[in-house]
């Protein structure tokens, strides 16, 4: 009976280790030299997506090849369907039914919830703006945190009605018959605001005008060389003017979605760090206003060059590598570019941590709008990895760089709010750096980069 009792014993701890292992990943070792590799990563994140939506309002089947496979695309899905939209998707395409502007199933007491996905709550409300039906948008409890009024100003502009009018999810919108096109100025740089304005203008008869601080121009590019929009872009020194003509239908399209540089940034920045190491990472869109990264850190010292540029409906296709470099400077960075690399800042953090010199990053509280406060967590990992900075009022960062440094002491990254940046970027640090790390909510990755740790383990990474 005693040795029966040791052995479920024995049982129980095992399988308490392995659920306790489910919930975060062990690195306690940077990762080895590897050279000459090349790599591919998972479909744009921010084209999947609009995609999907645009794809809806369409007229007929559109088709879609390297549709991103995570959470917040198959969110946006889900959302789709429930509004009657014909959704064929496989790990070889996805094909969406679209019956043109105005034609969702709005049944009452509809909810749709956009899991994690900014994105997918902003620019499914715009598509909402002729919903005759009150739709209720939820999303998880980090989606919940972050701030909507940003939306719901222009699309009450438009004519859409909030029931209860809140800043934060979850929000009950209604569309309207009477939608007017609108003037608007969006002055924070943000290319979800800016696409959902353009989104809802395409359900409105007449010209939509909008005065932009530049920022990512996917849509820009989808409306004018795939959907062939009525769309006028013009640029000057601090603003784009956009004017586009809605109220009338679309015909389908096919897009075949290149790789993302938001995913590509974490081997970028890998391999930079990584004694002695190079990589070639293919098919990324290489889009202007996503590239911030890579002029930053060519800016800091590295020599990170495209090879095999192409150019796809508008986009700028490209393959990138990138070698370790050994001598990378501090930077005072611009904020001219803030808004083309918001994503990665946290990525060029790591990077100044080990540039000689003193970096300053100002203007970023963007990045505490995210789906954790990105700034605040820049700054958190910095300081746990015992390198010297200081906060710039609530909206930037100064790093005293040390090229020498090197951890050896034990590190845990948990209540993050499972933001899926703040986990991939740990596991950089903890190979690039060394040191014994603990990273919970490994989970968190699926919302954009499923197979980031497949891909890292293929490069070397030892993670338990």
């Amino acid at each position: 009976m005693k040795m029966h009792t040791s052995i479920t014993s024995a049982k129980i701890l095992n399988l308490n280790k392995l659920l306790l292992m489910k919930k975060l990943i062990q690195i306690k070792n940077k990762i080895n030299v590897y050279k000459n590799k090349s790599i591919k990563v998972s479909g744009d994140k921010s084209l999947s997506i609009r995609f999907a939506i645009l794809a809806s309002l369409a007229v007929g089947k559109s088709k879609a090849t390297n549709l991103l496979n995570s959470e917040d695309v198959i969110s946006t899905l889900n959302c789709l369907k429930k509004l009657g939209v014909i959704i064929k998707h496989n790990k070889k395409f996805c094909e969406i039914t679209g019956r043109g502007l105005g034609s969702f199933n709005n049944k009452k007491n509809l909810t749709l919830n956009a899991g994690n996905s900014g994105t997918a709550a902003r620019l499914l409300m715009a598509a909402l703006v002729q919903s005759k039906n009150t739709i209720k948008i939820t999303g998880d409890n980090s989606l919940k945190k972050r701030d909507m009024s940003r939306i719901v100003q222009p699309l009450q502009k438009f004519g859409a009605e909030f029931i209860n009018n809140k800043k934060t999810l979850p929000i009950y919108i209604k569309g309207s018959n009477f939608l007017k096109p609108i003037i608007y100025d969006e002055l924070r740089g943000s290319a979800q605001c800016k696409s959902a304005v353009m989104i809802a203008a395409l359900n409105v008869k007449g010209k939509t005008k909008l005065r932009c601080v530049p920022s990512r121009n996917h849509s820009e590019l989808m409306f004018k060389n795939v959907l062939k929009i009525p769309i006028r872009i013009k640029k000057n020194k601090n603003f784009d003017m956009i004017e586009l003509t809605g109220g009338n239908n679309f015909k389908a399209f096919n897009y075949n979605i290149p790789g993302d540089i938001s995913s590509a940034a974490f081997f970028i920045v890998l391999t930079l760090l990584s004694k002695n190491s190079n990589l070639l990472i293919k098919g990324i869109n290489i889009n202007p206003s996503r590239t911030g990264i890579i002029s930053i850190l060519n800016m800091m010292g590295a020599k990170i060059k495209f090879k095999n540029l192409k150019n796809y409906q508008g986009e700028k296709i490209a393959d990138i590598f990138v070698a370790n470099t050994k001598k990378l400077r501090s930077i005072k960075l611009d904020p001219k570019f803030n808004s083309s690399a918001i994503d990665e800042f946290l990525l060029i953090f790591l990077v100044a941590s080990v540039s000689k010199g003193v970096s300053e990053f100002k203007n970023l509280q963007e990045l505490n709008n995210k789906e954790s406060k990105r700034l605040d967590w820049g700054f958190k990992i910095l300081t746990l990895m015992g390198v010297k900075t200081k906060k710039i009022g609530n909206h930037g960062i100064k790093i005293w760089g040390n090229p020498n440094l090197k951890l050896h002491k034990h590190y845990e990254i948990k209540n993050y709010l499972k933001d899926h940046r703040v986990f991939m970027v740990s596991v950089i640090a903890a190979l690039s750096f060394g040191g014994n790390w603990n990273i919970y909510d490994p989970d968190s990755i699926k919302t954009s980069f499923p197979n980031f740790l497949k891909i890292t383990k293929k490069l070397g990474g030892k993670i338990n």
